[in-house]
């Protein structure tokens, strides 16, 4: 990457914003590395191609079914939900494996200081979210905490929209962080801003094609808003 792509400035008025809503994998926890190793082990067991993280980084999307399919699961020889149920149960063996970003832990110590609130909105199961946040010592720094009722990661617009209702917060005044092409979606439905970071499951010239702002890091962001 350039010296001239890291050092891109977004005019962006932080001050505007009320409330800030996290993805969760890939955008404060690093875990692109195990997502990786689990579904690259899947498919060599099934004596198709393995995954490195660059190739990942370019087919990962959702809804996942789609992605799976495309990177050679054949769904007429097993279906989504036996594939989707070993992905996660591998998956959750080692999630406490992971760690949060760089940046993420003083990103929100820094947000909560402020007056503004904070949410998580994930495709994660409700009650794995809860635990995960619990977890990393994080879970009172949100106002909300949604995520889905399943675990195979459909859609996060749902939750999204509930989410909303039970804020008082106009949507210009909200501004939504993640790290996927289908983050920037969801604000869109919902009608929030939307920033996007380059350091979590989809490449940085994939989220340049949803047209919001895009970051390096999250520490490249906390630089702007805590500036």
């Amino acid at each position: 990457m350039s010296t001239q792509q890291n050092k891109i400035q977004y005019n962006i008025n932080f001050k505007k914003y009320k409330h800030y809503i996290f993805d969760w994998n890939g955008t404060l926890m690093n875990d692109l590395w195990l997502a990786v190793d689990v579904i690259d082990k899947m498919l060599i067991n099934r004596g198709l191609h393995g995954m490195t993280v660059d190739n990942y980084c370019e087919v990962f999307d959702f809804p996942v079914e789609n992605y799976y399919q495309r990177i050679g699961f054949d769904f007429e020889k097993e279906s989504f939900e036996i594939v989707g149920t070993e992905f996660i149960v591998e998956y959750d063996k080692r999630q406490y494996e992971c760690i949060l970003h760089d940046g993420a832990l003083d990103l929100l110590r820094n947000l909560i200081r402020l007056p503004l609130t904070l949410s998580v909105l994930s495709a994660r199961v409700q009650h794995t979210l809860e635990q995960n946040l619990d977890h990393y010592g994080i879970y009172n720094h949100f106002m909300h905490i949604a995520g889905l009722d399943d675990h195979y990661a459909h859609s996060k617009l749902d939750a999204g929209v509930e989410l909303l209702t039970k804020t008082d917060i106009a949507k210009e005044n909200t501004l939504m962080i993640g790290d996927t092409l289908h983050d920037a979606e969801v604000a869109k439905e919902l009608g929030t801003d939307c920033i996007l970071i380059a350091s979590g499951h989809q490449s940085k010239h994939r989220l340049m094609m949803a047209n919001v702002p895009v970051y390096n890091t999250i520490i490249d962001l906390q630089k702007e808003i805590v500036s």
